[in-house]
């Protein structure tokens, strides 16, 4: 029998409890609208066009961010009974900071001729509705000036900078020639892991866990930080108006946020590793992810693998045997929409320079090579940007590798080329030279009977350059896995000839062999940044540590290896560092160093400072020592034929050379030196003052009253020098 249900007892709707439903399934109104943007300016459409207009919109701001699923809305209003649109719409993002990208690459985008979009954040309607109608006016912070980032480029001497790592403490100093380096900064911890100096050698660069920092002006305060955790590569622009950073950790959204600055990462740089920096404003441009590996599996990185253009307008990228995508600054879109498909594409590089020749202006040109593939030959390509038109094509057969080199005016472009014999059992190399400035592009040839395993343009309008040659290009390592065992090498210069046809008016250039020395073991070459000295050296050896100094104008008064009555070129000394590691000119080219790095071995650590002529003018020896750079200068203001006008007439400064340099090695005489010129300097200051107050009297009001208690007799001696003789005593 059914129980009897108690109808006094039966729990009525009021009294049950539904607070657990409204837990699991309550909905909270989003009021947040930081991720809507208003676009304003949009064409005035119907509604059989506003699909069409979506898909347009949608494409545009696809590099800002993604727009939600039905997140455009077009306000409308009905006239003559059709629905038509306000010209304006609210997009919906998936973030707010996809809304500042939006903002920041689509704002006053021209859509066409009479549509230019604007772009804001919603938030900013409230903001500016909200307005007090009385102006106060704002309050700004008092200017601070900006100290001069190139205020050593004014050193009375010409002297340049250099900075060291050792341990965790990086130092800047100057050069004093054989004299004691002068300390300018010195900072423990200033670096985590390396510096780098910028390429005019404006800033200097930290590296840290969570990004890079610049530094810089006389007080070396911080310049500006960029955010990116786990950096480990940095490349500048040749500017200086963009740096390119590299971490092995993928970048995670939201990332290095702090109270004061939101993160520059969202969810569009979600996973990527490059990323690309305005260095004026502190802004990120944009970030790339690596390479996808291919058949052969991960794309290793190529540093740098964002190669710029010489006027910062385009920078490029390989993406190995496919394509090289060509990209705008600073817009950061791709040049046309579309990369430049090469297939096979091995490597790439851009001319070193955009100028013109005879009042004509050139294009920015970049040349690229491809192997052989099935029955093509190998070929290399020199092409034009922005059009990306192929201005010259040159076929090549039974090719191994290629390397680039252009000289640094950019009218030259040497291709060095290893080539196999039909057998693939030998080995050769020939020089490809493009004169690229002259019509038709002609080439020129230089065959050689080794491989060339080095070249390098003599940085001038000299035209010169020198090759390191083997019959034996691949070294042996040794048994412990370290440094190889040295080779034999040979050195060869060559100097560019023009010739004229008479009759015909045309040019050619000849590349005239000008001296061979053999029997060597160097394998690096590096010209001084002024030409004419260079040094050849054994690098990275088990054995040999042999650094040669050159002078390719010398005249025969000199010892010489070799006697050469035509080319002047003389082997001015030879030097060893043992275990050295690194060589760098100073950018004066009168000084050289050489540095044995923590980083590369375990043998004695430390650098030599060395005059052109291979002079040791320092030498220390210090344990951890990990790096040395010097300070790089900007390019120089003056043109080529200034430089040979200071060239030719040098003997008429060298007594004002020859005296700086006894007073530098006269301790007593650089005190005497440094006190002239301190009351020099103060005396330069005194008559800048009077100058100053008698412009201030002189703009009073002028009397015209003659008063003779005001004259004044002056009397001035006049001394005249009959005979002068200057003498310098050592």
């Amino acid at each position: 029998m059914a129980p009897a249900i108690d109808f006094k007892n039966i729990t009525s709707e009021a009294d049950l409890d539904f607070s657990f439903l409204d837990e699991k399934y309550n909905l909270e109104l989003d009021t947040n609208f930081d991720n809507i943007a208003i676009v304003d300016n949009i064409p005035v459409i119907d509604e059989s066009r506003e699909e069409r207009l979506c898909n347009v919109l949608r494409k545009i701001f696809r590099a800002s961010g993604t727009i939600k699923e039905n997140g455009i809305y077009m306000p409308k209003e009905e006239v003559n009974g059709t629905l038509i649109s306000k010209g304006f719409a609210f997009l919906e993002f998936e973030s707010s900071e996809q809304v500042t990208a939006a903002i920041r690459n689509v704002n006053n985008y021209a859509m066409d001729k009479k549509h230019t979009l604007l772009v804001n954040k919603i938030s900013d309607i409230e903001k500016y509705t909200t307005l007090e109608e009385n102006y106060v006016e704002p309050h700004f912070e008092e200017f601070q000036p900006k100290e001069h980032l190139l205020s050593h480029l004014k050193d009375p001497y010409g002297r340049d900078q250099y900075a060291t790592l050792v341990k965790n403490i990086c130092t800047i100093e100057w050069n004093n020639k054989s004299n004691p380096a002068e300390k300018i900064k010195s900072v423990e911890d200033w670096t985590e892991s390396y510096f780098l100096w910028s390429p005019k050698g404006t800033y200097l660069t930290t590296v840290h866990s969570q990004g890079i920092a610049l530094w810089g002006g006389p007080s070396w305060k911080k310049i500006v930080k960029f955010p990116h955790p786990g950096v480990s590569l940095i490349d500048y622009s040749p500017n200086e108006n963009y740096v390119v950073t590299w971490s092995n950790q993928p970048i995670i959204a939201g990332a290095s946020a702090t109270p004061s600055h939101p993160s520059p990462f969202g969810a569009d740089e979600e996973g990527h590793h490059f990323c690309i920096w305005d260095v004026n404003t502190g802004l990120l441009l944009r970030t790339f992810p690596n390479l996808p590996a291919n058949d052969d599996g991960p794309v290793r990185i190529s540093w740098p693998a964002f190669k710029w253009s010489p006027s910062e307008k385009y920078f490029a990228r390989l993406h190995p045997k496919q394509q090289i995508s060509i990209y705008e600054a600073p817009s950061m879109n791709l040049l046309g929409k579309k990369s430049h498909k090469v297939g096979g594409v091995v490597d790439f590089s851009w001319a070193p320079a955009t100028h013109s020749i005879k009042g004509k202006a050139f294009d920015e040109m970049m040349v690229y090579w491809t192997p052989e593939i099935g029955n093509q030959p190998a070929r290399v390509s020199l092409l034009r940007v922005p059009d990306k038109e192929v201005l010259r094509n040159k076929t090549l057969f039974s090719v191994s590798d290629c390397h680039f080199h252009w000289h640094p005016l950019g009218e030259l472009l040497a291709v060095r080329v290893s080539r196999h014999a039909k057998n693939k059992k030998s080995q050769f190399s020939s020089l490809e030279i493009f004169r690229v400035r002259e019509k038709g592009i002609p080439v020129e040839v230089v065959e050689l009977k080794d491989v060339a395993i080095q070249f390098s343009w003599e940085p001038t309008y000299h035209y010169r350059f020198a090759i390191i040659s083997s019959n034996d290009p691949n070294p042996v390592p040794s048994a412990s896995g370290a440094a190889p065992q040295p080779v034999k090498t040979t050195i060869h210069f060559y100097k560019r000839e023009r010739t004229v046809n008479g009759n015909l008016g045309a040019s050619k250039d000849v590349f005239r062999h000008l001296a061979t020395f053999d029997k060597k073991t160097v394998n690096t070459v590096l010209w001084s940044p002024k030409g004419r000295n260079l040094v050849f050296a054994t690098l990275r050896t088990q054995s040999i540590f042999d650094i040669e100094f050159w002078d390719v104008d010398l005249p025969d008064k000199y010892p010489a290896e070799k006697k050469n009555s035509e080319t002047s070129i003389h082997l001015v000394n030879v030097v060893e560092q043992y275990g050295f590691t690194q060589l760098e000119w100073d950018p004066s080219g009168r000084y050289v160093i050489s540095s044995a790095s923590v980083w590369q071995h375990s043998m004695e650590h430390g650098y030599a400072l060395w005059d052109m002529n291979g002079n040791q003018l320092t030498k220390k020896v210090i344990e951890d020592f990990r790096q040395i750079l010097w300070r790089p200068r900007p390019r120089s203001l003056l043109k080529e034929k200034q430089k040979r006008e200071i060239e030719s007439n040098l003997d008429t400064y060298s007594v004002d050379f020859d005296k700086e340099d006894y007073y530098s090695r006269n301790e007593a005489a650089a005190a005497l030196l440094k006190k002239r010129n301190q009351l020099y300097a103060e005396w330069k200051k005194f008559r800048s003052k009077i100058e100053a107050e008698r412009q201030k009297n002189a703009t009073k009001s002028k009397s015209n009253t003659y008063d003779s208690t005001l004259n004044e007799e002056i009397e001035e001696w006049v001394e005249e020098v009959v005979d002068e003789t200057e003498e310098i005593l050592v």
